[in-house]
């Protein structure tokens, strides 16, 4: 591999990092604000608020400009975002400006691939990209429960201030947020230094009214293949109940296990290995033709997600987990690849994946939206965990009876 392909996976790492350790340093100070629980959810909505508006419009934005320069500008925009939290913007709207960033964001890192590398070399590369996400995920995770551990936090705030410079960082979640920009600083730097290449896709249009008929043309054309349907409507499903399941571990790890939130944090990132462990069988044993026979672990996750309701013993939680995260790797790899390659035959690669992020996001923020309903009414935490629970089984379930039969014909 070329040097610039790891100059690329290191600003991706750092940034992806920096995304995953913010969202507890940011659930932290709503807490410190005293904000209601339910804040936490639409805090996750304000994220990916931009991923849905922006989503028939981003990849026109990072086709028109060298994306190592798209990459700059975005990570600059979350950087923007996490200085508005420190000065006292509302976490909700300073968030939000963080997940703007992250929309302009996603298309260039994925793009710039294509452009840098030779056709032989992307499947390698994309397995590098996917790896260190997942490895991000977890890191942020236990970054930012580090972070936010009163251990760690006190003394570092004790020796933070210079003197006679009042810093104005005197809290655990605002430390924490003042190294996450670091880090985004540091990805940055990476930024800068990512090879410049030619721009190889010429933009039909940067109207808007052209783009989103554009979009609106994909969009109908993915949802109305039976192939196309199935693996959208699973993958749309999972990132749904997946980003909800992170908010739910934390709540139930407070009651079940006695957690603090710096070690619920922590908790989280076994869900992610556990992902990995299923991405890597799934990759191992799970051919493209016979992917839609996956769909049965869908539904036995939402069973084994209600197994959470007696657990009360950390070390058979953090089994579960892995569980958990192992069956969702498994089933969501397949039908991703299924969608990928559907897509590619129907629009288009790019465009695929445009309507793909639409349709993923939009179902984070329902399902986080149905989440901040519950939590504004008290309702109990495992009163929560089977209603997603059985949810999933229910909605897995009617997709297998509908589209189990779709691959007897052979033809993918």
């Amino acid at each position: 591999m070329k040097v610039g392909f790891y100059i690329i996976l290191a600003a991706q790492f750092l940034s992806a990092l920096a995304d995953n350790a913010l969202l507890f340093a940011a659930i932290a100070l709503l807490k410190d604000l005293n904000s209601p629980a339910w804040h936490t959810p639409v805090l996750q909505q304000a994220f990916i608020f931009s991923y849905i508006i922006l989503a028939p419009f981003v990849g026109a934005f990072a086709d028109s400009l060298p994306k190592g320069k798209v990459m700059f500008v975005s990570n600059n925009i979350k950087i923007l975002g996490c200085l508005a939290m420190l000065f006292g913007v509302n976490p909700l709207a300073a968030y939000g400006l963080v997940g703007l960033g992250a929309a302009a964001y996603s298309p260039a890192k994925y793009g710039i691939l294509t452009e840098y590398l030779p056709p032989n070399k992307l499947v390698l590369a994309n397995s590098w990209m996917e790896g260190l996400t997942v490895l991000a995920i977890v890191l942020g995770a236990i970054v930012g429960g580090v972070l936010l551990s009163p251990a760690i936090a006190t003394p570092i705030l004790s020796s933070w201030d210079v003197p006679f410079i009042d810093t104005h960082i005197d809290t655990a979640p605002e430390l924490g947020i003042s190294i996450i920009v670091l880090i985004y600083f540091i990805a940055a730097i990476f930024n800068l230094y990512i090879p410049r290449v030619a721009i190889d896709h010429k933009v039909l249009s940067r109207n808007p009214a052209f783009l989103l008929r554009s979009f609106w043309h994909d969009f109908k054309l993915l949802w109305k293949d039976p192939l196309g349907q199935v693996s959208l409507a699973v993958t749309t499903l999972f990132w749904g109940t997946g980003a909800t399941l992170r908010l739910i571990v934390l709540g139930w790890a407070a009651v079940a296990l006695n957690y603090d939130f710096s070690s619920a944090a922590k908790l989280t990132a076994w869900v992610a290995i556990g992902i990995a462990i299923g991405s890597i069988l799934a990759a191992k044993f799970v051919k493209l033709e016979h992917s839609v026979k996956v769909l049965p672990i869908g539904i036995a996750m939402g069973v084994v997600v209600l197994m959470m309701i007696p657990i009360t013993n950390s070390t058979l939680a953090i089994i579960l987990l892995i569980v958990i995260g192992a069956m969702g790797g498994y089933f969501v790899v397949p039908m991703n690849a299924l969608l990928q390659h559907r897509g590619h035959l129907l629009m288009g690669a790019g465009s695929s994946i445009a309507v793909q992020n639409f349709n993923e996001n939009l179902s984070i923020f329902a399902m986080l939206a149905l989440y901040a309903l519950m939590e504004k009414v008290h309702m109990n935490i495992y009163l929560i965990i089977t209603v997603f629970g059985l949810m999933l089984s229910g909605i897995m379930t009617a997709l297998y009876r509908r589209h189990g039969h779709d691959q007897d014909t052979g033809k993918i």
